[in-house]
């Protein structure tokens, strides 16, 4: 079957160790079905995964990717959960500390088709089309737990989406406008500050920029870079929530001193669960948001995505059709 994968390891240049070729068909295990996969997005744990970062050698030849629409070993329309937790584990599986992604310890889901554990694969809403529906299991759900599981706000409380452009960063955009908050973001690129205006952003500035007030919370996949003005844009009180360090894990300062004066709490969110993801699924149905898809390419062109991916010359989801 054909499928995008990761060769070997390229830190310095990660889209030289992606190949596009055949690949032997899923082994399904006891507990297990298969995903006939219609779309499947690209996500910066992919070109990760080409450093060498969360994967490891000896699981190479490793067909990335975590997220898939497409239609199970029983005919249903059917979007994949890509965290797989330990059989044995009970509660929130993003916990497990034996937990992984696809395309950590299991073929991923660029490929015509992926092998999954039976209780990850979600029902597909008929107004989603596979494309749309492709986009949320890793991006999205990211974004929907950040704000309406580890923020704390409320309707009418104001949030700033630091870094807007990027999959997580657009899907925060979209989702906390519909969930009734005040949505400011930031972006060093004027064009995408106008287009995080566009889909649902109230106002938008430049990074770094000293905003007209503090707001609630701060949802940040930025890391380092942004570090100082997260935690300088929260009200007393506020809250930062952390899902990502695409800039670096290390920032300047700590600013210890600001977060136990303003009493600020810092909270990190990973991923999020399968029932989170029913309820990302049902929550665009209803309130008729779609996923911003930046293009659409045939997974044989699958390179192509990931050199845009790469360059940062994205706004939105990149999304592969099989």
């Amino acid at each position: 079957m054909l499928a995008a994968y990761a060769a070997r390891f390229a830190p310095d240049d990660p889209v030289s160790a992606l190949e596009v070729g055949e690949r032997p068909e899923p082994d399904v295990p006891d507990g297990w079905t298969t995903v006939d996969v219609k779309a499947t997005a690209l996500n910066h744990h992919d070109l990760w995964s080409l450093k060498g970062v969360g994967l490891s050698e000896d699981k190479l030849p490793m067909i990335l990717g975590c997220d898939a629409a497409g239609i199970d070993a029983d005919g249903n329309e059917v979007v994949v959960h890509a965290v797989i937790a330990d059989p044995a584990w009970r509660g929130d599986e993003t916990l497990d500390p034996k937990r992984s992604l696809l395309s950590e310890r299991y073929q991923g889901t660029l490929a015509e088709r992926v092998a999954v554990p039976r209780q990850n694969v979600v029902p597909k809403p008929a107004g989603l089309s596979f494309e749309e529906a492709a986009c949320l299991p890793t991006a999205w759900l990211t974004a929907y737990r950040m704000l309406f599981t580890q923020s704390g706000l409320k309707p009418g409380d104001t949030v700033l989406v630091q870094g807007a452009g990027g999959g997580v960063a657009t899907a925060l955009i979209a989702l906390a406008r519909a969930g009734g908050f005040r949505v400011w973001a930031t972006s060093r690129d004027q064009a995408k500050r106008a287009k995080a205006a566009e889909i649902g952003a109230h106002d938008a500035f430049e990074s770094g920029a000293r905003l007209p007030g503090r707001v609630d919370a701060v949802m940040d996949t930025v890391g380092a870079a942004t570090w100082s003005h997260s935690l300088k844009s929260l009200r007393p009180g506020g809250t930062l929530v952390l899902s990502g360090a695409t800039s670096g894990f290390t920032p300047k300062s700590g600013e210890l001193n600001r977060i136990f004066f303003l009493q600020l709490r810092v909270q990190g969110s990973t991923m999020g669960t399968r029932a989170e993801l029913a309820g990302l699924l049902s929550f665009l149905d209803t309130a008729g948001i779609r996923p911003h898809i930046d293009r659409t390419l045939p997974l044989a062109k699958a390179r192509d995505g990931f050199e845009a991916m790469s360059s940062g010359d994205v706004f939105g989801k990149i999304v592969f059709t099989v």
